[in-house]
């Protein structure tokens, strides 16, 4: 990914399929006590949100989607402030929207509307 110098969205879940599954029930069954809620935003019960993926394809960037446990070996991304969007500047990894900001949109507008402000 560093090389296409992009944009990197971490989820604050972990990758696999029991949990997978896991998110999945979760959502349906407590969906206001779901911990990621860039993954709430951004996804229904089983895919991405197709107006999430045009946004993402509209962008014009290279972007990686990772979970929490694939990032422990990229550099400059904090495995504990998640969920984060971060933008590729000066040779590394950039926070550009923090847990904090991500956590704040009750909407996948506001989220895009961050993204369009701080990551581009």
């Amino acid at each position: 990914m560093e090389s296409e110098h992009g944009i990197l969205f971490v989820y604050k879940a972990d990758s696999g399929l029991f949990n997978t599954v896991t998110d999945i029930a979760h959502k349906v069954f407590s969906p206001e006590t779901y911990e990621c809620n860039l993954c709430a935003l951004t996804h229904g019960y089983f895919t991405m949100r197709q107006e999430w993926e045009a946004f993402i394809n509209e962008l014009g960037l290279p972007s990686e989607f990772l979970h929490r446990d694939e990032v422990a070996q990229v550099a400059g991304v904090d495995r504990e402030n998640l969920p984060a969007v971060y933008r590729w500047r000066e040779g590394g990894w950039q926070l550009c929207l923090g847990a904090e900001q991500i956590d704040s949109c009750t909407e996948l507008e506001q989220l895009k509307s961050l993204i369009k402000a701080n990551c581009k």
